[in-house]
């Protein structure tokens, strides 16, 4: 399907394609909750900050999310023009302009060499043998919105997957969704995955697939995870049933918080009461065995 701007309601529960500007002005009546607000809701955030975050300006462009945004759009075949920006410096005003324009119209003005590395990137995924599988072109749509009602609290959600496509025999459905990083060594991904909380996006994902039919208790969340250098290495990740397990109680918890905030119309900062405050054990080391 086409890509459908505002214009088009969001009726009531189902899966939508949206620009993603749409997706992130949230296009549903009356607001919903998404895995990002999620997390702002969780410690070591609180709602205080979430709202903040949520009623405030967008944050300032960062020329990093130029190249993840790329990288995104060779690997899904959909997204924004990539443009070449063939230029020794960007810091003179001619450049500055073009750059800026170029943006304007919603495109990715890269350098150089970020240009030939995302390219490199997408050729090294489509060689892997699982992950250029997992975003084969025809297997699925790219980019698609699901929006939901929770049953529990009534909280409308929403969620933007990389990809969607078709369960595998025997009708398991495979969710894969795109992660660049610094690195993807099977032993350090897991920190990566509690760190950003990619357990809880993964949970969510899998929470709306399932409200809206297109899932069940055997549907597996994938994190495809490529490194930003040479040789641009993939790892394809299945989070492990505790790190699901935590996933969903996490999400559960967000949802309840901002249930009971919206209705009572108080979003708390990290506590209402005094915190009693621990130092770290190399600072009380000295009192190991001390009598008082």
């Amino acid at each position: 399907p086409g890509r459908c701007g505002m214009t088009a309601a969001i009726t009531g529960p189902g899966v939508y394609t949206l620009d993603p500007a749409d997706y992130h002005a949230d296009p549903v009546p009356g607001g919903s909750l998404t895995q990002t607000g999620a997390k702002k809701l969780l410690p070591p955030s609180c709602p205080a900050l979430y709202k903040h975050w949520r009623d405030g300006p967008q944050e300032d462009h960062k020329p990093a999310w130029d190249n993840g945004k790329a990288a995104h759009k060779l690997v899904l075949g959909d997204g924004p023009e990539l443009v070449l920006v063939d230029r020794d410096r960007w810091d003179t005003k001619a450049v500055k302009e073009e750059v800026a324009e170029i943006r304007a119209r919603g495109a990715v003005p890269l350098k150089r060499e970020p240009y030939g590395a995302v390219h490199a990137m997408a050729a090294a995924l489509r060689a892997h043998p699982f992950a250029g599988r997992l975003f084969e072109p025809g297997t699925g749509r790219p980019e698609q919105t699901l929006i939901w009602q929770d049953a529990e609290t009534g909280v409308w959600c929403r969620a933007l997957l990389d990809w969607l496509r078709a369960p595998l025999p025997p009708s398991r459905l495979m969710v894969p969704d795109y992660k660049t990083c610094a690195c993807a060594a099977p032993d350090r991904v897991g920190r990566v995955i509690a760190d950003r909380g990619y357990h809880i996006q993964l949970a969510w994902y899998l929470a709306g697939l399932r409200a809206l039919g297109l899932g069940d208790e055997r549907s597996v969340g994938l994190l495809v995870m490529q490194e930003k250098t040479p040789p641009y290495l993939v790892t394809v990740v299945e989070p492990d049933r505790d790190a699901m397990r935590l996933g969903a109680i996490r999400m559960r918890e967000a949802l309840r918080l901002y249930a009971k905030c919206t209705a009572a119309g108080r979003w708390p900062g990290y506590a209402d009461d005094v915190v009693i405050a621990e130092l770290p054990p190399w600072e009380t080391r000295e009192l190991e065995g001390a009598v008082w």
